[in-house]
Formats: C-alpha cells, structure tokens, sequence
C-alpha cells in the first residue's frame, strides 16, 4: 500500500469517526425520545417498542415551548439582521478603500476571534445594568452583534477583496457611485458569503445560553436554551421526555446547516482563502 493511499485511508477513517460522534448522539436523542424511561434502561440504543409519540406532542401542545421558541426566532433574526448589515458595510470599507490605520483596525477585529465571550461576561452585565437592559431583548442582541461582527468582517473582506477592481469600475462608468455598487452590485454578487455568515450568525443566536440566562429573569422572554434547562430541572427524573425537548429545541439549527451546508463551506473557504 503507497504511502498516498494510506493517507487517504486515515482521512476517511477520521471522517467516519467524526461524522459518527456527531450523528450518533443525534439519533440517540431522536429515539429515545420515542421511548419510555424502562426502554431507555433495557435497551438504550435500539428502536422503541412501542414507539411512544406522546413525549413529542405534549411538548408541541405545551404554550411556554412555542413561546421560547419564538423568542429565540426573534432574536435570532434580530441579530443576524445586525451582523450582516453592519460586518458587510464595514468589509466594504476595510476591502475597498485605503485609509491610515486600516491594517492595524482590521487587526482588531481578528483579534476578536480569540477573545471568548465567558471571558467577558462580568464587565458585560454591568455595562448592561448600567444602560438599564437587563430584562430588555436588545439586552441579548446587541452584544451578540457586537461578538459576532469579527467573524463576518473577516470572512466578507476576504469576499469582497477578491472581486475584479474591474466591475467596480464599469459601475463608475455606467454612473453607480460607492453606496448603489455596494447595494446593487456588490452584495448580490456576495451571496455565498453572505449565506455562511448569516447562518453563523443564526446558529450561535439559537445556541446561546449564557447571555440569555444574565439578562432574563422573567421566563416569558426566556430562549429555547434556558427552556432546555428549565425543562431538565422540572422532569429530571424523565429523561425520555427531556431527549424529546431537547431534540426538538435543536431542529432548527440542524435544519439551517443542512439546507446551507454547502455554502456555508463555500462562503467560508472562498472569503478566508481571499482574505
């Protein structure tokens, strides 16, 4: 076996056990969904006999799930709204024009990628408290805006950059100035990376549980992620029930990779690889 072959070999191999702690867990939580707790203790892995929807449906029929559920929607599309709106103005002007000081501004905001939110979480909610949100959505939006602006202005530089100077300039000719380029032009031409940025964004809002659970001491405003805690603490003793809360909390998020997935590592690839 040449040495090419072998590599090759090991790489699917790594795939395989990759994809397989990944999907594993996945069906694990789907199924036991459909179980009782004694099917979970007797045979945790293979299919429910009998399958039991009723942990399913008396979710789905619950009010406070929908409500956390369109909580995080709101908030999900709130951010994502703000992320790309402000990180592709702000790309725009770090890829196309040349002003004193735009490396090392732009260095900044990669600096950011490294900069964990847990690290910041303290200062966070007191600047939170001081403007008074606390309690407030914009509470949780803006700083995932603020988090999630390095990200999506490091990958639609890159974009941005590897665009011909040329279609720019037939723009100009044509009479489009910077802001209808940016508009007309530019960004329908962006789509892919406008694509992987939006579902980053989309994805770290459904997910996010820390921020959420500082600023929202009323459980009307809680997101699906406090939901899942809560849901815990209250059936703990029903794990079949918590798999099916939980499984059905991560659907959408499932559901926005799987449609965007190619995109997403299109858009990503094309915007660092440029950048």
């Amino acid at each position: 076996m040449s040495a090419r072959a072998a590599r090759h070999g090991a790489l699917h191999l790594a795939s395989i056990l990759v994809g397989a702690a990944i999907v594993v867990p996945i069906v694990f939580g789907v199924l036991g969904g459909f179980k009782d707790n004694g099917q979970l203790f007797t045979n945790p892995f293979g299919l429910p006999d009998p399958w039991i929807p009723g942990n399913y449906t008396d979710i789905l029929g619950s009010g406070a799930f929908w409500r956390q559920a369109g909580n995080s929607v709101g908030i999900a599309i709130a951010t994502t709204v703000g992320v790309v709106g402000i990180g592709a103005m702000a790309a725009y002007i770090f890829a196309r024009y040349a002003f004193p000081g735009r490396e090392t501004l732009f260095t900044v905001f990669a600096i950011g990628l490294m900069f964990p939110f847990a690290v910041a979480i303290l200062p966070l909610f007191v600047l939170l408290r001081e403007m008074g949100l606390l309690g407030n959505p914009l509470g949780v939006v803006l700083p995932q805006i603020a988090f999630g602006l390095p990200v999506t202005i490091v990958v639609l530089r890159g974009f941005f950059r590897g665009i011909p100077p040329e279609v720019e300039e037939s723009a100009v000719l044509d009479g489009a100035g910077p802001v209808r380029f940016f508009w007309r032009i530019l960004l329908p031409m962006s789509r892919p990376a406008l694509g992987t940025v939006s579902v980053l964004a989309v994805v770290g809002s459904w997910n996010n549980y820390l921020l959420p659970l500082i600023v929202f001491n009323d459980s009307r405003w809680w997101t699906l992620p406090l939901g899942v805690q809560q849901f815990q603490s209250q059936y703990s003793a029903d794990t079949a029930r918590i798999l099916a809360y939980v499984t059905l909390a991560m659907i959408p998020a499932l559901l926005c990779y799987a449609f965007a997935e190619r995109q997403l590592v299109g858009g990503l690839t094309s915007g660092i690889g440029k950048g």
